[in-house]
């Protein structure tokens, strides 16, 4: 299944800003999850039920664990939907 990058990315974006009141110039791929979007632990549940409703992902903790940038998210999500 071809998956369009930008429209995941876009949507990925778009949860993040209205669920974590981010702002769009702090979503640059290379940003960390923790350090720079101040994503908490907790918070990785909600993106995990998020991304299970919005793209059919369903995320183990133990991927969540290698989830540390935002490059990972849309990666992971990418690879998700392509497989």
């Amino acid at each position: 299944m071809m998956v369009d990058r930008e429209e995941t990315i876009l949507k990925i974006n778009t949860f993040l800003i209205e669920e974590f009141e981010l702002e769009q110039h702090q979503l640059v791929q290379n940003a960390s999850l923790k350090d720079d979007l101040d994503i908490e632990s907790l918070d990785f549940v909600d993106i995990a039920v998020i991304l299970e409703n919005n793209f059919g992902v369903k995320v183990s903790s133990e991927h969540l664990g290698k989830i540390i940038t935002l490059r990972d998210l849309y990666q992971f999500v990418i690879d998700y939907q392509e497989n």
